[in-house]
């Protein structure tokens, strides 16, 4: 009766437990740490191969590649070369953040062919619309409508190629239209099965707004996030995981609502002592204290 009544309580210790621990849209699997690859943008072009053996030291195991080019690959890496030398370091491209521009400007869906194949060759899961010039961004919410037209109509190609696509935010998709924002309207006006979001972190903190409102206003949305802190003195600037002002505590205990399944760190300035290492303090961060 004693073994009894103690393995009632606990179990009732382990339940209450698990009530009160963060719940990660993750499963219970030790999760990847992904990195985009433009936090290393200064030595990539340069060492492609070295780079991304870096990357692999440090123990990332994903990565969202930027920089391809049609003609020059991945910095005069080719597709077929760049995807052996990310398989040698453990490594696989599950997003890529493609340039959409020129196909936004005059609607044309030839390079979203390269794209997808690129993306298909690399066993990617996402393709990723990563950044709107702003001469093409429109200054209404019709504009946004329209934006978000064009991105649903690369989504229908991604999807018939067995890709999913996704939109990353910057700060100026939160300028207000009335009651309403740029990001408000693209994720009204996109198609919830065809397109997801890939939340960069730092800019909705750095535009005022908090992302755990947006994940209670848009569940299962940002199935993909940016980690990237905020300098503490100076918001332009970023900083190492942990050492910033962002709470990433509160904002990964809310990932299932998120619809997160996986996340990309991100560093772009301010460096400390320089881009691989800032990667790696904010890799163990988030190893010992998110994840």
């Amino acid at each position: 009766m004693l073994k009894r009544r103690q393995f009632l309580i606990n179990a009732g210790l382990a339940l209450g437990a698990l009530a009160v621990a963060p719940t990660f849209a993750f499963d219970s699997k030790k999760r990847a740490i992904g990195i985009q690859l433009w936090t290393l943008r200064d030595t990539l072009p340069k060492d492609v191969k070295g780079v991304l053996a870096q990357v692999g030291k440090i123990g990332f195991s994903e990565v969202e590649t930027f920089g391809y080019s049609a003609t020059n690959g991945f910095f005069g890496t080719s597709v077929h070369d760049f995807k052996a030398m990310l398989d040698d370091n453990g490594l696989k491209a599950t997003s890529n953040h493609f340039d959409f521009n020129a196909m936004i400007k005059d609607g044309s869906t030839e390079m979203v062919k390269s794209y997808i194949e690129t993306a298909n060759h690399l066993g990617s899961e996402y393709v990723t619309v990563p950044w709107i010039s702003p001469e093409l961004r429109g200054t209404t919410a019709d504009d946004y409508k329209k934006l978000a037209l064009q991105v649903n109509k690369v989504a229908e190609l991604c999807k018939a190629s067995g890709l999913k696509l996704a939109y990353h935010n910057h700060d100026f998709e939160f300028t207000k239209f009335g009651t309403t924002t740029g990001y408000e309207v693209l994720l009204n006006e996109t198609d919830k099965n065809l397109v997801d979001f890939e939340m960069d972190l730092y800019w909705v903190v750095r535009s005022g707004n908090d992302p755990l409102q947006l994940f209670k206003e848009h569940p299962g949305r940002f199935t993909m996030w940016h980690v990237k802190d905020m300098d503490k003195t100076n918001k332009d600037w970023n900083a190492e995981i942990g050492t910033g002002s962002i709470d990433f505590k509160a904002i990964f205990a809310e990932a299932k609502r998120s619809g997160m399944k996986r996340f990309f760190l991100e560093h772009e300035s301010n460096y400390k002592p320089n881009p691989i290492e800032s990667a790696a303090t904010s890799f163990n961060y988030i190893t010992k204290n998110l994840i």
